[in-house]
């Protein structure tokens, strides 16, 4: 068995901090010796994923455009949140009925991920929640702009399959929840 140790943290200091970004900046001494004088860390904030089924069996999917990679996608709703602020659920639900205006009872916790553990802080905690009601409409930010697409829950694999579908959390959650579901009902 490997005897893999961490990285010896020397000092850290935040050199960028704005409300949309905060970048800090890490002096580490690595197991082997060697010193990292450099290493930039993104500290963001976690986000909240919800794999929503109406009665209808569809699942409630958001399209939206996505700056970072200049594409409008397909994806479950999601928010971030400050873990020390508010709870995972806490955070799933409300970001849930404000993109969506759709509410529902029962929060399943699937699973909270590493979202990308090289360069970042932030988890990501993904949720199934079964029967939705549209109980208003959607409050939105001034960042978005968000168009409501109903997928039947036998169809969402194929388009997954074909690319439609391509957001790492998007993707985990819904083969998660279709795993939960199936044991449910074999």
């Amino acid at each position: 068995m490997s005897e893999i140790k961490k990285w010896e943290l020397l000092r850290s200091q935040l050199v960028f901090n704005n409300p949309w970004c905060r970048i800090r900046r890490d002096e580490v001494r690595l197991p082997n010796g060697h010193q990292i004088d450099d290493f930039f860390v993104n500290v963001r904030p976690d986000l909240a994923v919800v794999f929503a089924l109406t009665e209808r069996r569809e699942i409630i999917f958001v399209r939206q455009y996505r700056h970072g990679v200049g594409e409008i996608l397909l994806e479950l709703p999601a928010g971030a949140f400050d873990p020390a602020v508010e709870s995972a659920e806490s955070a799933a639900r409300r970001e849930f009925t404000e993109e969506t205006g759709y509410a529902g009872d029962r929060f399943i916790p699937l699973a909270s991920l590493h979202d990308n553990p090289v360069k970042d802080t932030n988890k990501v905690h993904l949720f199934l929640v079964e029967n939705v009601k549209k109980i208003g409409e959607q409050v939105l930010d001034i960042t978005e702009e968000i168009e409501l697409v109903l997928i039947p829950i036998e169809t969402v694999r194929d388009r997954i399959q074909t690319g439609e579908i391509c957001v790492a959390g998007t993707v985990a959650a819904t083969f998660l929840a279709l795993q939960l579901l199936a044991a449910q009902n074999p």
